[in-house]
């Protein structure tokens, strides 16, 4: 039995600019098993966020097939493509979007407890992931009061609330300095590892993409393998 949790195939994303059309991703394919790890590099502007915003259901797509966990995401209506969302994917963003008047604990569980955990069961599982990402002691603590490398490992924590079966993560270290992009780096790729999780990254740093099991670039609206493979 197959353990591929996507498969991509012949992916076609145009935009509409005045009369012209750009193409952006042309008869992309790719295929990943669970619990691995992919990475995209690619110039500003290639399609990257792009694409991840197709795997996440923020975006429709033009032609071809994309199949993430058995669903084929292109013909889902936009009620279920939410479903998916909140249950199926982890999202991880350059910019936190931590919830400003939340603490890093209330900002991790919102997800669980708006997806209809109990509210004791929703924060449990909030302190856990908190600790995973070395936060337990600034739990309490608002966006305001923390670091830009603890914001982000806070974000971490709470793209794997809801159990997702993959996490996508969109420069999550961009707007860090190297010490703790290094750090989010670093949890990012081991908590998907310990949960067992599908992890596709969007990075412009050479020493992050090349921790991924299975590397890309993004050229010209396709995907080459870097990794030798």
């Amino acid at each position: 039995m197959s353990d591929i949790i996507i498969d991509v195939k012949d992916l076609v994303k145009n935009y509409k600019s005045g009369t012209e059309t750009l193409r952006i991703l042309r008869s992309l394919n790719f295929q990943i098993e669970r619990g691995r790890s992919l990475s995209i590099m690619g110039s500003s502007g290639s399609g990257k966020s792009t694409l991840l915003n197709i795997l996440g259901g923020l975006d429709r797509f033009d032609g071809g097939s994309c199949m993430v966990g058995g669903k084929d995401i292109g013909r889902l209506s936009e009620k279920n493509l939410s479903l998916y969302r909140r249950n199926n994917v982890g999202f991880i963003f350059q910019f936190h979007y931590l919830l400003k008047d939340f603490t890093a604990l209330e900002n991790v569980m919102l997800p669980a407890y708006i997806a209809g955990e109990n509210k004791k069961t929703a924060l449990e599982k909030a302190r856990i992931l908190l600790e995973e990402v070395r936060l337990s002691d600034r739990s309490s603590h608002y966006p305001a009061k923390l670091s830009g490398g603890e914001r982000q490992r806070v974000a971490v924590a709470r793209s794997m609330i809801n159990d997702p079966d993959i996490i996508l993560a969109d420069e999550p270290t961009g707007n860090l300095d190297s010490e703790h992009g290094e750090m989010v780096a670093d949890l990012l790729f081991s908590g998907a590892e310990k949960h067992n999780k599908t992890l596709i990254v969007v990075s412009h740093d050479e020493k992050i993409a090349s921790r991924a099991r299975i590397q890309y670039s993004l050229i010209n609206g396709c995907l080459e393998r870097r990794d030798g493979q």
